[in-house]
């Protein structure tokens, strides 16, 4: 992925919280990466912390940003050369393009932390992954969450693979808009919860299509950097991680869909480049 050097950035649409406390000690995590991975069962690329951690809105999460992102994220070429920079130009070309698609369309900022964060939703530490928070419509996202998938989940952490897990969040924020996302409940694999995180895949492939003529890629994605979503999707679904956490696949317990239903719906968005493909709802999955 290449991002237009002479693209201006919004910095303002992301915030960096840099290391957070979680009170009373936040999580009780287990150990290791089964530990790890057993919590990215339950939340990776979820909706609300709060349901892992008992906890309900937070008082005052106290919102002040470590650093001004907008001191180095400025234009396409710092996002072409910056990590953070990277983030702050994928969420303006998804806000742009959804802001097209959306009907009174209201921006969700993405919020990167370290270690812990307070959200409306609840305290959460990295090891939950990437989130939405729909109380706040914040994403919430620790950057070392890449290297996990990497190391732990056997996916390449890649620009575009960064990419797609924030697509999907900002899925979810879309659906919170439009009211798919009170669909989300329960387990198995025709439960609602899987079929709005198959419908947030989905529209992760629209935007990819579509990317470009936000005006801040050079071009359109590539084969490659299509593949690396791919490889992602397949990654984190259902059975994929069951497997890897040592245990059996059992699709009583699934939540976010089988790798190769992932896979499916990203590709059904990416292909069709069209919102309205993405019924997840209807029918088989």
């Amino acid at each position: 992925m290449d991002f237009d050097d002479q693209a201006q950035l919004d910095s303002s649409q992301v915030e960096n919280r840099g290391r957070g406390g979680i009170p009373g000690g936040g999580l009780a995590i287990g150990g290791g990466a089964a530990g790890i991975i057993a919590l990215i069962v339950a939340l990776v690329f979820g909706i609300n912390p709060g349901d892992i951690t008992g906890g309900g809105g937070a008082e005052n999460p106290g919102v002040q940003p470590s650093s001004d992102l907008g001191e180095k994220c400025k234009t396409g070429a710092d996002a072409d050369q910056d990590e953070q920079c990277r983030v702050v130009g994928v969420v303006n070309s998804l806000q742009d393009y959804w802001s097209t698609q959306v009907d009174g369309y209201q921006k969700a900022k993405t919020a990167l932390f370290e270690q812990g964060v307070q959200t409306e939703c609840g305290a959460a530490d990295s090891a939950v992954g990437p989130f939405y928070c729909p109380v706040d419509r914040y994403i919430y996202l620790d950057l070392s969450f890449f290297n996990q998938l990497e190391s732990q989940l056997g996916a390449a952490n890649t620009p575009f693979a960064q990419s797609y897990v924030i697509a999907h969040e900002y899925g979810h924020h879309v659906q919170n808009l439009t009211g798919t996302l009170e669909q989300s409940g329960g387990e198995g694999a025709d439960s609602g919860s899987v079929r709005v995180e198959l419908q947030a895949d989905c529209y992760a492939g629209v935007w990819a299509k579509n990317a470009v003529d936000t005006g801040f890629f050079a071009k359109p994605f590539t084969d490659a950097d299509i593949q690396e979503a791919l490889d992602a999707a397949a990654a984190v679904g259902d059975d994929s991680i069951q497997q890897k956490s040592g245990g059996q696949v059992n699709p009583d317990a699934f939540t976010h869909g089988t790798s190769e239903q992932r896979v499916t719906w990203f590709t059904n968005g990416y292909k069709s480049g069209d919102p309205a493909r993405c019924d997840t709802f209807s029918g088989s999955i």
